[in-house]
């Protein structure tokens, strides 16, 4: 650590800006001495057996918490950031090295690529805190077959499904969030007409034909306002991701059991606001099977906010519009 020298020079005036090297060899040069817990974590030392009992201290307050109080906490952060009140919660050097040993994020979130929607800034978060997947799109694509070959176009990349399971069955996530926005360019390349698509490269044609599959053009065809028209494609795009996580028993079994919550999202660029909707959790009363065809009555439309999942006695589902604070 390189401090200022305090006392008198040769002449007997006061000695300013000559530096004493503290440590060998002056390691920790670069240090800020206005921050403390980093000057003395760099000039005393941290082990690293202290360090893991760091780790395990703020692991155990994370798994304290129930999937509802994430999600919650997540939606803290937004508001923060949208405020201009973001706390940026950087980790001292203490900190940082207690993550080398573990890893313990709370949620799990499946966002785009976009540049625009760098995900643990608009939610006010840290390292650690969030096990992020982007990918264009948002699309959660699920291998039908496994044995097929990896270059054919017609096979499905299973990586972000896996990354996905991984995150619930070995991280313990409490909440499962799929994150569409404003102004996604893949959605909107999605519904371009099928000659447009297939002037694309071969990879990037399979995806927006997957995305354009689950959009119900016709029923957006209808939505004339081009502001309108983004968001109920986004939206729409997310709600199917959120089915088709449904259909996995990696996360429908954590739901019922009341350890996970599945819940579709909506970034708005314009205002930093994300809207929370179509949520899986154990309120539904154990139903996995929330595919269009099988699911009975078409869901009333979003208003925004939080949409819960319910099951109606027939079998069908419904939304109640729900605000959380």
């Amino acid at each position: 650590k390189l401090l200022e020298e305090e006392g008198d020079d040769e002449e007997g005036g006061p000695r300013v800006g000559r530096r004493r090297s503290i440590g060998k060899g002056g390691a920790a040069a670069a240090l800020a001495a206005d921050d403390e817990e980093d000057y003395w974590a760099l000039r005393c030392g941290f082990s690293m057996e202290q360090a893991r009992i760091q780790a395990d201290e703020e692991h155990e307050v994370a798994k304290s918490k129930t999937p509802q109080q994430v999600l919650v906490d997540m939606q803290k952060g937004n508001a923060r950031f949208w405020m201009g009140m973001a706390q940026r919660p950087e980790k001292t050097a203490f900190q940082r090295r207690a993550l080398i040993s573990k890893q313990y994020p709370s949620v799990a979130i499946l966002g785009c690529s976009d540049s625009r929607v760098p995900t643990e800034i608009i939610f006010d978060q840290g390292l650690g805190d969030m096990f992020v997947i982007r990918v264009a799109g948002n699309c959660l694509q699920l291998q039908q077959d496994p044995s097929a070959d990896p270059v054919d176009t017609g096979s499905v990349d299973n990586t972000t499904s896996a990354s996905l399971q991984y995150a619930v069955k070995h991280l313990k996530v409490k909440v499962v969030v799929i994150m569409g926005h404003e102004g996604c360019g893949a959605v909107k390349a999605s519904q371009l007409p099928l000659e447009a698509i297939g002037k694309e490269p071969a990879c990037l044609q399979y995806l927006l034909k997957g995305l354009r599959g689950g959009l119900n053009l016709g029923r957006l065809s209808k939505v004339k306002d081009a502001k309108s028209h983004d968001r109920e494609a986004v939206v729409t795009n997310v709600k199917r991701q959120v089915e088709k996580l449904t259909e996995d028993p990696v996360f429908m079994d954590k739901v019922r059991s009341g350890e996970l919550i599945i819940v579709g999202a909506f970034y708005e660029i314009s205002s930093g606001i994300v809207d929370f909707f179509h949520e899986v959790s154990e309120d539904t009363d154990g139903q996995s099977d929330l595919s269009p065809i099988n699911r009975g009555p078409a869901r009333r439309p979003s208003r925004g906010v939080m949409t819960r999942l319910n099951t109606k006695p027939e079998g069908g589902f419904e939304a109640e519009d729900d605000q959380v604070s």
